[in-house]
């Protein structure tokens, strides 16, 4: 083999007394993948940053990190931060490959290979105008018109449909066959199965168990659960709507449907197709479409701005992107207790309360959660963002990707907390995901969104496993699943 790219050796990050990694070793080669797993808060993002030089403030850092001058590129979890949302993305593109003596051929070429096929679309767009996946394939097309010799590649599946997700699989394996060495940080293990040569395995931010991909468990089927076609009466009801982007473009067409008490509606479809817009549109941040969304038969205002107190706590919204949703200088405790305080007049004392048995349910501790932002991980930040929508009080959630960036005990905990929710308070969930194994388990309908439409609409195990739906399942890339009683 030959010698190695990237070399770190017993590193240690430890930041206000708290050991963040742990002793960490790990090689990247010149052709080859290594992956990071482990669990939210494990230190696989800190350790992918550390190939960059970067640190959280204060940090104190010992260990060896050797890396090629200026020639790593990043790919972070939450695409958002890497892009400036005052610049188009053709802008940004377009001065990278000026200072690398490229031009616009180049940049087209650099986002196709990052599987946006239609790059002159995207070119005109503000990233905020782009869906999750697109942010995250523009963000790849920008490390590729670096001409990064090693590629740190956090999370850079979550999010994406099945589809989108093998062909991101197929772009990696291109650019590591063309020699640049990758390391993947990843909860999917699918991913890290067929991408991967060498795995470590990070707990508590030591190496548990390093070794070669394939001594990985075998991944399990996709379980369904049948329930009743019978649906409650609409709490929330759609349509018939239609939206268009601030340039115009159309983003939904005669959009309908409703979501009942207690009740779990899955919104599944390709990156792009519109699941994003629609529920920006309930939630009242996208205020440009024609039509209807009710709430218990009264129309809410398109925009946010002209909501009510009680219209704003009645619709939440949880988004996929969680650093963007919070203030990076405040503690998170007191960003989540602010909506039981502007929105249902709780004493601040009060809230806080409320907020901090919030987080403690979903396994975030109080001292953590004292910090800002940046202390936590990309999967603690998001269940601090559910335990924040939570704390308003809402009838309907809107949760976009939630459980995307989740490892599986924190994924089942979050699940269960919003099952339990149903249950109590009759919480309608609205619930865009990629993950047909939530989406079958949990969901009691789905529907699916090709191009801003509806196409299919039904009980979750008959839309995901039903032969007359054959549809959803080859747009969202997946075979028959299984289903179960």
């Amino acid at each position: 083999m030959n010698d190695p790219l990237v070399t770190v050796d017993a590193l240690r990050v430890t930041v206000d007394g708290r050991t963040l990694v742990d002793g960490v070793s790990l090689r990247v080669h010149s052709g080859r993948v290594t992956a990071l797993l482990g669990a939210s808060g494990s230190g696989k993002t800190t350790t992918g940053l550390a190939l960059l030089g970067e640190y959280p403030d204060g940090a104190v850092v010992g260990g060896r990190v050797d890396v090629p001058t200026g020639a790593v590129g990043y790919v972070p979890q939450h695409p958002a931060s890497a892009l400036n949302p005052a610049r188009r993305v053709g802008a940004l593109l377009h001065d990278i490959a000026r200072r690398r003596g490229g031009a616009l051929p180049e940049v087209r070429a650099a986002l196709r290979r990052a599987q946006l096929p239609h790059p002159d679309e995207v070119l005109r767009r503000y990233p905020h105008q782009l869906s999750g996946g697109q942010q995250q394939r523009v963000v790849l097309a920008q490390a590729l018109l670096f001409g990064a010799r090693v590629i740190v590649a956090d999370e850079p599946t979550t999010g994406q449909d099945a589809l989108t997700k093998r062909r991101v699989v197929e772009e990696l394996a291109a650019v590591v066959r063309q020699g640049i060495g990758l390391l993947l940080l990843s909860h999917d293990l699918d991913v890290v199965r067929e991408l991967a040569d060498e795995v470590v395995l990070l707990e508590g931010g030591r190496t548990v168990r390093p070794g070669p991909a394939e001594r990985l468990p075998p991944a399990l089927p996709v379980q369904l659960v049948r329930r009743s076609a019978a649906r409650p009466a609409p709490l929330l009801a759609v349509g018939p709507l239609d939206a268009v982007h601030p340039d115009g473009v159309r983003a939904l067409h005669d959009v309908r449907l409703t979501v009942g008490v207690g009740e779990c509606l899955a919104l599944v479809g390709r990156s792009g197709s519109g699941k994003t817009t629609l529920g920006r549109c309930l939630a009242g941040l996208h205020d440009r479409y024609r039509g209807e969304v009710t709430l218990d038969g009264q129309v809410l205002a398109p925009s946010l701005r002209r909501r009510s107190r009680a219209e704003l706590a009645a619709v939440q919204y949880v988004f996929q992107d969680a650093y963007a949703a919070f203030d990076e200088h405040r503690p998170v405790v007191d960003q989540v207790a602010r909506p039981a305080v502007r929105l249902r007049g709780l004493h601040r004392e009060e809230a806080t309360r409320s907020a901090r048995q919030l987080l403690a349910d979903l396994g975030l501790d109080a001292a953590l959660c004292a910090r800002p932002p940046g202390a936590l991980s990309g999967g603690e930040l998001q269940r601090a963002a559910l335990a924040r929508a939570l704390a308003a009080g809402p009838r309907v959630l809107v949760c976009d990707e939630i459980t995307s960036g989740l490892d599986a005990p924190n994924r089942s905990a979050v699940l269960d907390l919003l099952a339990s929710l149903r249950e109590r308070a009759d919480l309608a969930l609205l619930l865009i995901t990629h993950d047909l194994a939530v989406a079958g388990s949990f969901a009691d309908a789905v529907a699916v969104l090709d191009h801003g439409r509806i196409v299919e609409e039904g009980p979750a195990a008959e839309v995901l496993n039903s032969p007359q739906h054959a549809f959803t399942r080859q747009l969202m890339g997946a075979g028959r699943p299984e289903a179960s009683g």
